[in-house]
């Protein structure tokens, strides 16, 4: 067989694709989509705080977080083209190793904030022992 019809006999046509089986094309319309969203879930929370829309902070924190979460997601498939077919799966072992890390990120961040906020003490108290014989 010659090189040609060997290409051929494995189910090649002697077209170059660069492109995998599980490649995603985006188009411009869909970049302007993730920009879209991405620009919403930024001005809700901004409205959100600015406009003391609800009366509790932590409400408004937990919405806020959701919207964060939310924009990490948008982000992921729109600029990132993250889904379960890309890659044989290696982009949903990613997103799943993305979520368990930004988790334990805030998590722990809330809880050394939490515990920085209950155990500080606070200046007014300081300045009254500093004024101690």
């Amino acid at each position: 067989m010659s090189a040609h019809t060997d290409h051929l006999a494995h189910g090649h046509d002697g077209h170059h694709d660069d492109h995998g089986e599980g490649d995603i094309h985006f188009s411009f319309r869909d970049y302007m989509t993730g920009f879209v969203l991405a620009v919403i879930l930024t001005a809700i929370p901004f409205w959100l705080v600015m406009g003391e829309v609800f009366e509790s902070s932590r409400t408004t924190a937990i919405v806020i977080l959701a919207l964060a979460g939310i924009q990490v997601v948008v982000h992921m498939v729109y600029f990132l083209h993250m889904n379960a077919r890309v890659e044989s799966g290696w982009s949903m072992i990613a997103l799943i190793f993305t979520i368990i890390v930004v988790v334990i990120a805030l998590a722990g961040s809330l809880w050394v904030m939490f515990h920085l906020d209950a155990n500080m003490m606070p200046s007014h108290d300081m300045l009254d022992m500093m004024k101690q014989p």
